[in-house]
């Protein structure tokens, strides 16, 4: 303890010094942390806003998925004799129709035995032997009746399967660009109207993403069941338009 002007001056002493450092060290560290608080992990105000953009096309290219089933032969060499035949008539027709050799590709080909039950006996019925192809149409800009054409002349030379029909357009990444730019556009109208209407500024874009809600689908064409008559009418397979639907949502920050 120290006198001065015989006074007790306690502030001075040793011990009472420390604890008046350790309250500012404190009182520091704690207006740090609050500093520090405020500014790194400042409250991240945010508002998404989600546009969309539409575009309408006509597909200039087709996919038709059709092939040959034969049934119950005797043999198996036999069943895939009588199949590779029919598949070369189909393959030459529409060939002769405008399709391309590199345009014709097969996706599915089997050979298995049929069973039948005869007084709960069961017998070897033969063989079933089928081949898939898939073919592409191009140039539809040019012929819109191409793709009748090509199943006419294929039902025509031996089809008897026809599992479908899908459509698309030479230039889908083109038109998907087109639909996101679009779509990013609403977004940013629909972002300035909310916030004049709030009465607030946004800020930068700190994140977004795109949800295609509508690509190119697959109509489906299917003639008594996916299996053709082999006649001699046109069926009629309109393509039509379709659209391309994009959805993106932009997440803004509010100031």
């Amino acid at each position: 303890m120290v006198e001065t002007n015989g006074k007790k001056c306690l502030w001075r002493e040793p011990k009472y010094i420390l604890i008046l450092l350790g309250i500012l060290l404190l009182a520091g560290i704690v207006i740090v942390a609050i500093l520090r608080d405020r500014i790194v992990n400042q409250p991240n105000w945010q508002v998404s806003v989600t546009g969309r953009g539409t575009v309408s096309y006509e597909p200039d290219v087709a996919i038709i998925t059709m092939g040959v089933q034969v049934d119950k032969v005797n043999k198996a060499d036999q069943a895939l004799t009588q199949l590779n035949e029919k598949i070369n008539n189909v393959i030459k027709a529409v060939e002769e129709v405008g399709v391309t050799k590199e345009n014709i590709k097969t996706q599915n080909y089997s050979l298995y035995p049929q069973y039948d039950w005869i007084n709960n006996v069961q017998t070897p019925g033969g063989y079933t032997a089928s081949q898939l192809l898939m073919v592409k149409v191009t140039n539809l800009s040019v012929n819109k009746d191409l793709v009748s054409q090509v199943i006419a002349a294929a039902t025509k030379a031996g089809v008897n399967q026809i599992q479908g029909v899908s459509f698309d357009s030479s230039n889908i990444e083109d038109l998907k660009q087109e639909a996101r730019l679009k779509a990013i556009a609403d977004a940013k109208k629909k972002a300035g109207s909310i916030a004049s209407n709030l009465g607030v500024r946004l800020g930068k874009v700190i994140g977004w993403w795109e949800n295609p809600v509508t690509l190119p689908g697959m109509p489906y064409y299917n003639e008594m069941g996916g299996y053709g008559g082999g006649g001699n009418s046109t069926p009629s397979v309109p393509s039509g338009n379709q659209e391309i639907i994009m959805d993106v949502s932009i997440n803004y920050e509010v100031k």
